[in-house]
């Protein structure tokens, strides 16, 4: 083979692989790498122990989950359907307020780490909207098909079972 076809056999070669679709490319990705991101809230189901089902941010939950490539993470859930505030000053609200809103949040942050083989989250909670969940480790499952990330928690303190909760990614 002279030089000229070798360039040419490298060159279409090159335009080839600059074609392929992103999916392909993200597939080589570690799994790590895929998390990375924003992501927002489309569904979630908590299942009780005795097997009750219930959407416990409401039919369409908000939320927001990102994951950044230093091992940080945020994650916020609210119940869009909670009830107003009489006051716009927390201090001036009534035990009963602060309670019907409670039930309709999540928030938290820290460090995270996933296990590629086991596709095991780990999130080190560093603060919390539960002051009892500061310090605590937590590992749900998940599941990645394409923009779609899939959070089981099979030891979920929202239900006393299990959640699932699912995102998509953030464009």
């Amino acid at each position: 083979m002279n030089p000229r076809n070798i360039f040419s056999l490298s060159a279409i070669a090159a335009l080839g692989l600059a074609m392929l679709p992103g999916s392909a490319i993200a597939q080589t990705k570690s799994l790590k790498d895929q998390l990375v991101g924003t992501w927002t809230l489309v569904s979630y189901q908590g299942t009780a122990t005795d097997g009750t089902k219930t959407v416990v941010f409401g039919a369409q939950p908000k939320g927001i989950l990102m994951i950044d490539a230093g091992g940080h993470y945020a994650m916020v859930l609210t119940d869009p359907g909670r009830a107003k505030w009489k006051s716009n000053l927390r201090t001036q609200l009534s035990t009963e307020e602060l309670a019907a809103a409670s039930k309709g949040l999540v928030a938290q942050y820290g460090a995270w780490s996933v296990d590629e083989t086991s596709k095991v989250l780990t999130r080190k909670v560093e603060g919390a909207f539960s002051p009892n969940l500061a310090g605590t480790e937590q590992t749900p499952t998940i599941a990645l098909a394409g923009d779609e990330l899939t959070v089981t928690d099979a030891n979920s303190g929202v239900t006393g079972g299990r959640t699932d909760a699912v995102f998509r990614r953030a464009k």
